[in-house]
């Protein structure tokens, strides 16, 4: 079943567009929090179509994905604590609650180690933005940081993949094309193991 490869598509379809810059904002806001898709597949052909607005568009990413991020951060600490009574009932708030408790453990103990994980978090495309934000919410990592980290990590994602197509042209564009199908279920598959992993442990 091709999932990604139509996504991509339409997300070319939506960078030819007027309003494109519009379309890659909320792209970018929405993946932080909740869509399953990067930002990244609507900045490649937008870049291609604009070279040398490379620098600009990667920053309106950037932007909106930190917004995004702030709002990911919230829902993790608001809707945790408003889910707290169902969990309880499915029995799932203590073995929740235990592993709340290590990370926040983590982050007092080596800080600074969390926040090197948080910029790879950001940085590596298999680690979705939304489990990023959503966890950092719930252990209640502080916020500075965090945005720092999002910064950082994000930043190097959005000028990186931009700054290859404003450098490759059409063959690097046609490179992620050709591989976004499988770059995207492998992703998926990697997040169902990282799942099970941490549940089975």
């Amino acid at each position: 079943m091709k999932l990604f490869k139509p996504l991509y598509e339409w997300a070319i379809k939506w960078s030819a567009r007027p309003r494109a810059d519009v379309a890659l904002c909320v792209l970018s806001f929405v993946e932080a929090f909740i869509f399953p898709v990067a930002p990244e597949i609507m900045l490649a052909p937008m870049t291609l179509a604009r070279p040398r607005k490379w620098w600009q568009l990667a920053s309106l990413s950037l932007v909106f994905s930190l917004l995004g991020s702030l709002v990911g951060y919230a829902l993790g600490h608001f809707a945790f604590q408003a889910l707290k009574p169902l969990l309880d009932t499915l029995h799932l708030l203590a073995p929740i609650d235990a592993g709340v408790a290590k990370l926040t453990l983590e982050m007092h103990t080596h800080k600074w180690g969390l926040f090197g994980v948080l910029i790879l978090a950001a940085l590596i495309p298999v680690v979705p933005m939304k489990f990023v934000t959503w966890s950092c919410g719930i252990i209640g990592v502080p916020l500075l940081p965090f945005l720092a980290c999002i910064l950082i990590g994000r930043g190097k994602r959005v000028y990186l993949v931009a700054g290859a197509i404003r450098v490759g042209g059409e063959r690097a564009e046609r490179a992620l094309h050709r591989h976004i199908e499988t770059a995207g279920w492998v992703t998926v598959a990697i997040v169902i193991a990282l799942g099970l992993y941490y549940w089975l442990r």
